[in-house]
């Protein structure tokens, strides 16, 4: 069962037809992590194939969260896309650059920056995003 102060919430955020901000809150974990694999499947296959998850709200992850990060990492590079990781709070950061997830998927200090490498920060709602 899913304490309800750490229970997953999830908010996403498009910018143009392929870029998307995906915001985490509460802990990433067995409880939690199929849960948020679901809502980052459904955006892959909606087209939005570049994520940027930001982690800024999670306070606590454990091997089930950083395998639904490993997953949706190989789905959307499957789908030509890739994915960013931002705002990684300390012990999350931790856990990402212990197992080597850093070495593979970029970590950046908040989902702002990343958009902005993508050339995507000041896109319209519904236009269509550069590559990355």
């Amino acid at each position: 069962m899913i304490d309800e102060a750490n229970a997953l919430s999830v908010t996403v955020t498009l910018h143009g037809s392929t870029h998307a901000v995906v915001r985490v809150g509460g802990e990433l974990d067995i409880a939690t992590g199929l849960l948020l694999h679901h809502q980052l499947a459904a955006q892959v296959t909606s087209g939005r194939t570049h994520l940027v998850i930001d982690l800024s709200g999670v306070p606590f992850m454990d091997s089930s969260g950083l395998n639904t990060i490993l997953r949706t990492d190989r789905e959307t590079r499957a789908a030509g896309g890739g994915l960013v990781l931002a705002g990684a709070g300390p012990q999350v950061r931790r856990l990402l650059e212990l197992t080597g997830v850093d070495l593979t998927i970029p970590l950046v200090d908040d989902a702002d920056a990343a958009l902005a490498d993508a050339g995507t920060a000041r896109s319209e709602p519904g236009a269509p995003a550069p590559g990355r």
